[in-house]
């Protein structure tokens, strides 16, 4: 899934190549990935992208006021074409394409989503915050406001809330999602499932720290890079998120791995939980 730091070189990557490129038309292959219809979808035509900026990880095409806003779900990504086909794509449950964005110059971007589970999102709106999910979102981690005295308000709000998951909510804190809290938690040497509101004085200095520098290292990292380097360079710089059963980089530890209906978690118990490990309720009832 698309996280803040890649979001954010995609929408670098994008601004670079978009910048001044009028929209031709806009194909949408999956009708279920367009969210709105006023404005209608046609208002795109003849527009010029004046910017690509993010919100949280939403990313947000300015087209001469109007706005294309993406929201890449689990499996979607964005793929430049330097030459888009003359025929208009068909809908079809088949294809991984959603959307095509067809330019001035026979460029263009297709958007696609891999897997059965289609939850990309696309929108057509005057003002971003039209837009539930980015109504919604929580404060982004990387600017100057978020300070570690902000993220202690933050957990204290949330109670006794698991980390992991205050972490991942977007209304709570925007952009990071299941790999880089797995990888903050690990950087900051905490367990998962750790109430909020216990982590206070030096933990939480030290989650603030780790939650900083692996999201602002992951943007730098990913800086200039083209759309189609941008997974891979995450890939290769995880400690833990993906990497069950392999070695933690830090300690040698086997990493760890706790399963849930639609996802799961990466951690190494060395590092994070005293050497103990964390209960895998699916793989408990697998067992009995």
């Amino acid at each position: 899934m698309p996280e803040l730091p890649e979001v954010e070189a995609l929408a670098l990557d994008l601004k670079g190549r978009l910048d001044g490129r009028a929209i031709v038309k806009v194909h949408i292959a999956a009708f279920s990935a367009l969210k709105t219809f006023d404005p209608p979808l046609s208002a795109l035509e003849g527009t010029l992208v004046d910017d690509v900026t993010r919100h949280g990880k939403f990313l947000d095409l300015d087209c001469s006021g109007t706005h294309l806003v993406l929201h890449l779900a689990r499996a979607g990504w964005v793929r430049w074409r330097d030459e888009v086909p003359t025929i208009p794509p068909k809908p079809s449950n088949k294809s991984t394409l959603a959307v095509r964005i067809v330019l001035d110059d026979g460029s263009g971007l297709d958007v696609t989503e891999a897997g059965t589970r289609k939850s990309l999102a696309m929108y057509v709106v005057r003002d971003p915050h039209d837009v539930p999910g980015i109504a919604t979102l929580g404060p982004d981690p990387l600017t100057d406001d978020f300070t570690a005295e902000r993220l202690g308000e933050i957990l204290q709000r949330e109670g006794r809330k698991q980390i992991k998951g205050v972490l991942r909510h977007q209304g709570t804190i925007a952009g990071i999602g299941n790999a880089y809290s797995d990888e903050i938690l690990h950087a900051a040497r905490m367990s998962p499932y750790k109430p909020a509101s216990s982590i206070e004085g030096e933990e939480l200095q030290s989650l603030y720290a780790a939650l900083r520098t692996t999201i602002g290292d992951a943007v730098d990292r990913s800086r200039g890079l083209a759309a189609s380097e941008l997974k891979g360079e995450k890939k290769s710089h995880l400690a833990v998120h993906g990497r069950t059963g392999q070695p933690c980089p830090v300690c040698g530890d086997t990493v760890r791995e706790v399963s849930f209906a639609d996802s799961s978690l990466q951690y190494c118990p060395a590092c994070q939980t005293g050497g103990k490990p964390l209960a895998d309720r699916r793989m408990s009832k697998l067992l009995k």
